[in-house]
């Protein structure tokens, strides 16, 4: 079926993203908006919007009631969940599917498949990738014994976690059944599910991840990233492809993932996120996330594709358009996530009124944004503002064009983790590429620390 009517259920940059490739596919679009959104970018630039809640997103965008009402109020063929929010609930996928409405992304077993980190973790096994040492816990002495066996330091994490929340690292005996506890409790206030598992900790990692595509019958890989710059689990900078990996260790990359996915007979665009252990040279499955990634405008640049207009030809039943040997890699591509957050205090939030923004129009520079000149950051969702991304001939070509771009970013009003970056692509080691998740760390430590001119 083709599809001429889409709902985007979320807000923000991605939303205003998905309406762009919706036009450019003579498909009507509908915003779903909360009531802090009804004035935003993103409604202005669809066909109609309708009201789907207050603003907080407990109420408005993470409502499944609400989001596929609003569906069936606007005579919506389809529901795109856009990230984050319920882009990874198998509640809305079947709640679309009993409605008869196209839900743009994979189907609710495969989102209950790989939304447990456990049976995703069984399913990596069955389809023959590496996992790490760990396993299910039965109770504080199972744990201990677990622990044991695996040897200090262990990863305590939350069986349906994400954003490094019920994600606890455990050096010594002793410090078990606190960080149990803490791991628990922080997983049933971030996800109404207190199950936490083990496994071994990687001290030096990278963090790499394979974009795949599926339409239920076969799969194929567009690439690698990495998402090494992260805080607190939270990535800032992405990049692709990803950098210093050997040709055979990121060739078995491509093929694990593929082979996830042919395993799970994986139906739209999916993430197989994998550990490098640094010192070893091996790789370990980590988890699949089920959607399109806030970083997906890196692999667009490197690959030439339009990944929504992917994700919608396969959501309407299309086999791939595309075969391995048709994926063309070209050049290097860097994103920077631009957040509302003053970056000097802990990372804080920053809401209010952005009393201007201006960002760079250049050859090769990417901005996915929501913001104007004007607009509100409401205190009640995501800080992201903007991703500027740049494509490179290379790797270093890419850092300079990067450098040049963000110089050339103004946003005033509130604080933002702008100078944090600009700080971030002069520094030596960045621009060698290559760094474990420890490594920016102890950059923000070295800057943050380091003595100002008076």
């Amino acid at each position: 079926m083709r599809l001429r009517r889409v709902l985007i259920a979320n807000r923000g940059e991605i939303a205003v993203r998905i309406a762009r490739t919706c036009r450019a596919l003579g498909i009507e679009t509908v915003l779903a908006a909360s009531d802090a959104d009804l004035d935003s970018l993103a409604a202005r630039l669809v066909d109609r919007t309708v009201r789907l809640g207050p603003a907080p997103s407990a109420a408005s965008y993470l409502n499944v009631d609400a989001v596929v009402a609003a569906a069936r109020a606007m005579h919506a063929d389809a529901i795109h969940p856009g990230y984050g929010f319920l882009s990874e609930n198998a509640r809305l996928a079947r709640a679309c599917a009993d409605a008869d409405i196209v839900f743009i992304g994979p189907t609710a077993g495969q989102l209950d498949a790989v939304g447990d980190k456990l049976k995703a973790r069984g399913h990596a096994v069955a389809a023959g990738l590496p996992v790490l040492p760990g396993g299910d816990l039965g109770g504080e002495s199972e744990a201990r014994a677990l622990a044991r066996e695996i040897g200090f330091p262990v990863l305590v994490k939350a069986v349906a976690g994400g954003g490094g929340r019920g994600m606890k690292v455990v050096r010594a005996p002793e410090q078990l059944a606190p960080t149990l506890d803490l791991a628990m409790a922080e997983a049933q206030a971030a996800f109404g599910d207190a199950r936490v598992y083990l496994e071994r900790y990687v001290e030096s990692g990278r963090h790499v991840e394979v974009q795949v595509l599926g339409d239920g019958e076969g799969a194929i890989h567009l690439g690698t990233r990495d998402c090494s710059i992260q805080r607190r689990y939270q990535k800032l900078v992405e990049e692709a492809p990803a950098p210093h990996l050997g040709a055979a260790l990121r060739e078995q990359m491509h093929r694990a993932a593929v082979a996830f996915a042919r395993h799970l007979r994986y139906r739209g665009l999916g993430t197989v996120e994998l550990l490098v252990d640094c010192a070893r040279d091996a790789f370990y499955f980590l988890e699949m996330n089920a959607r399109i990634q806030v970083e997906h405008p890196v692999t667009e640049a490197i690959t030439g594709l339009d990944l929504v207009a992917e994700q919608i030809a396969v959501a309407e039943g299309r086999p791939l358009r595309l075969a391995q040997q048709d994926v063309r890699f070209d050049g290097h591509a860097i994103e920077c996530r631009l957040n509302a957050e003053d970056w000097t205090r802990d990372f804080r939030p920053s809401p209010g009124d952005v009393r201007r923004a201006v960002f760079p129009a250049a050859p090769r520079v990417r901005v996915d944004t929501h913001l104007q000149s004007g607009s509100r950051v409401p205190p009640y969702y995501d800080s992201l503002l903007a991703k500027l991304v740049v494509h490179g001939a290379d790797r270093a070509d890419a850092v300079d064009r990067l450098r040049q771009a963000l110089a050339a970013c103004t946003i005033d009003g509130v604080a933002t983790n702008l100078p944090m970056h600009e700080a971030l692509v002069q520094d030596a080691e960045f621009r060698a590429g290559g760094f474990d998740t420890r490594w920016f760390p102890r950059f923000l430590q070295a800057r943050l620390q380091a003595p100002t001119d008076s």
